[in-house]
């Protein structure tokens, strides 16, 4: 059995194979690329969304960079500061 290469599919995906790879869905990977979190363009007369690899491939960095973040803020002295994280005194 052969693998296919990461690039097999071609530069752009569909938004299908988009919300595929990030085990999402339709509707959610639309919702990425509405609000411009993940940059996407359209192509074609009907102007169908196209996500091209390299940006999912940087989104998909930059979520990983977010989750350690925030795990590193997690354990931080700062995160038990109520007035940075929202809570207030009695």
């Amino acid at each position: 059995m052969t693998t296919a290469s990461p690039y097999s599919i071609g530069r752009f995906l569909t938004l299908a194979e988009t919300a595929d790879l990030l085990n999402v869905s339709l509707s959610q990977a639309y919702a990425l690329v509405r609000t411009g979190e993940l940059p996407a363009i359209k192509v074609g007369g009907s102007g169908r969304w196209r996500v091209e690899r390299d940006r999912l491939e940087d989104y998909i960095e930059g979520k990983y960079e977010e989750s350690r973040r925030q795990a590193l803020w997690n354990q931080s002295d700062y995160a038990n500061i109520p007035e940075l994280t929202g809570d207030r005194f009695l």
